[in-house]
């Protein structure tokens, strides 16, 4: 059966053309500084949002048309939805998918149902990606959803909850290496507090990070050597969650030796709820050797929460293209559309139309971004402002060379610090927009 009967394989028609079922920009066979869009992109789509959404808010019912689903949480409407799934993603040309355990999988009454639920859905997803080449880029297991992870789950102060959740990500772990998973992802929706009266949050630190070790030491065991990645986010659901942005998540693995093991997977809405932009938030990453995946999307900053919004801003884009490029792309990593449409959105063709403008939007991104590196135009700027550590006192203190008391010296006799150089924002600001 045809889920998607009259939409065709999306394909790349250029800039001219008009057809809101093609690609403009998304040339999966174009190169970019030496790679593939495709190759360098890594597009994935969110099993959660795309075939889970209902539309749904605080404030009204479901509005998603997805005639599809027959309303139930069974195994027989889950095995369906995966061959909606692949349908869609063959027609969108998308090389991956991602998902959490309870997104693609029902839950069950007792661990074994549930596990066993799972089992039978894998076998599915197994032969799908079998059949089209399409792959699995992270699995992750929700840990938020259900009651019985109101207060957290490796967090939780309920040690039979820590447990449960143990169990839930090991398999959901094992089913993503089963699959051939490239990354793992640990989203702690929950890992965090709503008041600190009621929370020892130096236990619940020391516990969520002995749970960390525990997955690093069952993938050595079960053979899995895709990348672990650790998400950021401020809050929502918590007020305050241990993961708040790039800065706190390195800090936490550091503290507990995990950096080795752990990138991180960085999520446009989630930057900017932590008072960050995207772009800071993967310079921040790159610099440090950790950026390994993004969540692709963006917010609406009148609304001021996740609203998980298709990215469709160019300049956005290409501030994203420029930290990805410079670091040679994101594999294992990809560029995953943690996104949904908007409740007006309703109708099933909607799927298509936003995600091939998240893909496009990223490509022209893509290109801007590689102009302006090949012309040289922000990197020679930035050379010029530090130009004065790379000679002299500034070379020395460069290489640890100088102490305070030299410095004092040299300030003594050269009597005042050469004048600065302008910033030039409002100059660089415009040089982008040219380009743009």
């Amino acid at each position: 059966m045809e889920y998607f009967a009259d939409v065709p394989k999306i394909e790349y028609e250029g800039p001219q053309s008009k057809n809101p079922l093609a690609f403009k920009q998304y040339n999966p066979e174009e190169e970019i500084e030496g790679k593939s869009m495709r190759d360098l992109f890594r597009f994935s789509i969110c099993y959660w949002h795309t075939f889970r959404g209902t539309g749904s808010d605080p404030f009204g019912a479901a509005t998603l048309q997805r005639p599809w689903d027959d309303g139930t949480n069974s195994v027989e409407n889950a095995l369906k939805r995966v061959d909606v799934a692949f349908e869609f993603f063959e027609k969108l040309q998308a090389p991956y998918y991602c998902f959490h355990d309870k997104d693609v999988s029902p839950d069950g009454e007792t661990l074994k149902e549930a596990n066993d639920n799972f089992d039978r859905i894998a076998d599915k997803l197994l032969e799908a990606q079998e059949r089209t080449g399409i792959k699995l880029l992270w699995g992750t297991a929700n840990l938020f959803s259900h009651p019985r992870f109101m207060h957290g789950a490796a967090t939780s102060p309920n040690a039979d909850v820590f447990a449960y959740a143990a169990a839930q990500v090991k398999k959901a772990m094992e089913i993503t290496h089963r699959l051939g998973g490239e990354n793992y992802v640990f989203w702690g929706g929950r890992e965090g507090y709503m008041n600190l009266f009621n929370t020892d949050m130096k236990r619940e630190l020391d516990h969520l990070a002995q749970f960390m070790h525990m997955a690093v030491e069952h993938a050595q065991k079960i053979g899995f050597t895709g990348q672990f990645l650790f998400e950021p986010k401020p809050k929502e659901p918590t007020k305050h969650q241990y993961d708040f942005d790039a800065a706190a998540c390195l800090n936490f693995l550091r503290a507990y030796d995990l950096q080795d093991h752990v990138k991180l997977n960085i999520e446009t809405n989630h930057a900017t709820l932590a008072g960050h932009t995207m772009m800071h938030e993967l310079v921040y990453s790159s610099i440090q050797g950790a950026l390994g995946s993004i969540d692709a999307n963006t917010g609406d900053l009148l609304l001021g929460w996740d609203t998980d919004q298709f990215p469709t801003d160019i300049y956005l884009t290409t501030q994203c293209m420029l930290a990805i490029l410079d670091q040679g792309g994101l594999a294992p990593g990809g560029v995953n559309f943690d996104a949904k449409v908007r409740r007006e959105s309703f109708e099933p063709i909607d799927l298509f139309y936003a995600h091939i403008g998240g893909m496009d939007a990223f490509a022209r991104g893509a290109k801007i971004a590689a102009q302006i590196r090949k012309d040289g135009v922000l990197s020679d700027f930035v050379a010029k402002r530090y130009a004065s550590y790379n000679e002299g006192i500034g070379k020395q203190i460069e290489d640890g060379s100088v102490s305070f008391a030299d410095l004092e010296t040299y300030m003594l006799e050269k009597g005042d610090s050469a004048p600065n150089l302008s910033g030039r924002q409002e100059w660089i600001e415009n040089v982008i927009n040219e380009y743009l």
